[in-house]
């Protein structure tokens, strides 16, 4: 894994390329992105970059936080994540990133938290057909037979029934950086992205898609 950044799901709009033609995007804001820590292969077992960002007041930490922090020399934070880079690669501690660390049409993959949905059933949240609507059935929305008492005499593992919808970790491979502007620290993806707006995201250069040449 190459390093990331940390952001706030700020909501979607639309930009022109250079065609004229309209692209959806969401808006990420990844100010405050900070290296808070560095590990190496000789002290740690492997090579990583934790990266912080959303500045904490002191009042707000505790004192294992408050020391951690110190030592790389920079403000607390309220998220802090780690990735893996290649020993040697890493930056120094209290390094700020920014929009930089994307280019422009560098494909990325970004990592959330789902809209929690709530309690529901499975229609809602498996699509299932319902039963019959018709003859006082009521059984218009139920789940239907889950199983049988002969064979396999049991209820299979992971049987789609109702339950809890949404609040999953869900990654949205391959969007593209569209633009970005460094004056705000936003930056434009292309699609959607998963989470509720102010939610925390995590963007890494794409797994499946090579990084682009540097120029």
């Amino acid at each position: 894994m190459s390093l990331g950044l940390l952001g706030k799901k700020l909501g979607m709009t639309h930009i022109y390329d250079d065609k004229g033609k309209a692209v959806a995007v969401t808006v990420v804001d990844v100010s405050e992105n900070e290296v808070t820590q560095v590990k190496n292969q000789a002290s740690d077992g492997y090579s990583a970059v934790q990266v912080g960002c959303s500045d904490k007041r002191e009042s707000r930490s505790n004192k294992p936080e408050i020391g951690h922090f110190k030592k790389a020399g920079v403000a607390p934070k309220y998220h802090a994540r780690e990735f893996r880079v290649a020993e040697g690669t890493a930056p120094a501690l209290g390094t700020k990133l920014g929009t930089e660390h994307f280019a422009t049409g560098q494909f990325v993959d970004v990592i959330g938290i789902t809209k929690g949905k709530g309690f529901a059933g499975v229609v809602k949240r498996y699509h299932f057909g319902g039963l019959r609507m018709t003859h006082g059935s009521m059984m218009h929305r139920r789940t239907g037979a889950i199983g049988c008492r002969l064979t396999p005499g049991r209820v299979w593992k992971n049987q789609k029934m109702p339950g809890h919808m949404g609040s999953d970790r869900r990654t949205t491979q391959n969007l593209v950086v569209v633009g970005s502007r460094p004056e705000d620290n936003i930056i434009f993806i292309s699609g959607s992205i998963p989470g509720a707006k102010n939610s925390l995201v995590v963007i890494r250069p794409a797994k499946k898609r090579p990084a682009p040449a540097a120029q």
